[in-house]
């Protein structure tokens, strides 16, 4: 399936914002309106964090186990999304750049290693609800680290 990805501009600089994604238990507050149940694993951030919680969309309920396995501050950090007991598996990558009048962009891209039968066969809705449900999270995130940075220059 081919991926898909989001992305919004931010008045932070890549390493608040970096800083910021890099703690897993902060990913709940901006994606809380389809992932639940947050339980958290290994270190609170970096290469190793994770959490296990519940996606809702589409009318569907599934269990998914997320890590973060690539971290390489302030630019990326990659997500492996387990879920569908193992038959789906995803990268989540955040990516970070400078923007030339200041802050960043941040761009956020979900892409399916594999998919199960079903998500394949409806692939055009699958890609159009994580879309959706993605762009929510990137307008929520340019929330957040405005709640706790100072933008640049304040």
């Amino acid at each position: 399936m081919r991926s898909v990805t989001v992305s919004i501009d931010v008045p932070q600089m890549p390493e608040q914002v970096y800083d910021f994604l890099e703690v897993m238990a902060h990913h709940e507050r901006f994606t809380n309106h389809y992932l639940t149940d947050w339980h958290y694993s290994g270190p609170g951030q970096g290469i190793g964090s994770g959490a296990r919680v519940t996606a809702a969309l589409a009318g569907t309920k599934t269990d998914v186990t997320i890590e973060v396995v690539e971290a390489d501050a302030p630019r990326r950090i990659v997500e492996r999304n387990v879920s569908a007991s193992g038959r789906r598996v995803a990268h989540g990558t955040y990516a970070i750049e400078p923007l030339a009048t200041g802050g960043s962009h941040v761009s956020f891209t979900y892409a399916w290693v594999r998919a199960p039968f079903a998500d394949r066969l409806l692939a055009p809705v699958v890609r159009a609800t994580m879309q959706r449900a993605n762009r929510t999270v990137m307008r929520r995130l340019a929330a957040e680290p405005a709640r706790r940075v100072p933008a640049a220059g304040s």
